[in-house]
């Protein structure tokens, strides 16, 4: 395993978004992650429909706007899976989460098993789907198909609750070889950046309000 180890759809998101912040946050572990209300209260709708998925556990009703939605989901065919962690080695075959030589990791959130097709979802409580972004579906994608080699197709989407946008994404087995060229070059920009020791800053309209990194020069609270 390189110095860059495993690796998730998040993990590569902060080191593009900002090499510096990505290396003081993740690994140099400086600026623990804090809870916000909008972060506590995805994590609470997750699990409230992960719980009636599962269980049929009754919705909370501030949850109850998303009745229906789940509803949706939940007469599917299919066997249903709710929040499936799954690892896959640098060679692309499937292990578990937590093993030793893990080198990608990924959480679906939803995902129905029906014969050589599977739909998966994640759902989202931002208020806006406007900076939408299907790469993790597409890992979630090429990950299912590596634990379910009987899957051939993948439906998937990005289910934001609150705006109620349905952000639709389709991905097929035959295309496996061209969807993990782009994240493997991306995970090598990631390693040589470890292997290297240099972490540039990527400045951008998040420096001012939202980088806890306030060493950095383009932090616009060190001004």
């Amino acid at each position: 395993m390189s110095k860059a180890g495993a690796w998730s759809y998040s993990r590569m998101k902060n080191f593009e978004t900002c090499p510096k912040q990505y290396y003081h946050v993740t690994v140099m572990k400086e600026h623990p992650f804090r809870e916000t209300e909008a972060t506590r209260y995805g994590t609470e709708f997750h699990e409230a429909a992960e719980n009636y998925m599962r269980d049929d556990t009754p919705i909370p009703g501030r949850f109850s706007f998303a009745q229906g939605m789940l509803d949706a989901l939940k007469v599917k065919p299919g066997d249903k899976h709710c929040e499936l962690k799954m690892g896959l080695r640098e060679d692309l075959t499937p292990c578990g989460f937590f093993d030793k030589d893990v080198w990608f990791r990924g959480i679906v959130d939803l995902c129905i098993i029906d014969g050589e097709k599977a739909f998966i979802i994640d759902y989202k409580t931002g208020k806006s789907a406007r900076y939408a972004d299907t790469g993790q579906l597409q890992l979630m994608a090429l990950s299912i198909m590596a634990h379910f080699p009987t899957v051939k197709r993948v439906k998937a989407g990005l289910l934001f609750v609150i705006a109620d946008k349905f952000i639709p994404a389709d991905y097929n087995a035959s295309d496996h070889d061209s969807l993990w060229s782009p994240w493997i070059k991306k995970y090598a920009r990631m390693e040589k950046a470890h292997e290297a020791d240099v972490w540039n800053p990527i400045p951008s309209g998040l420096c001012r309000k939202h980088c806890p990194v306030v060493e950095c020069p383009h932090n616009g609270q060190s001004r």
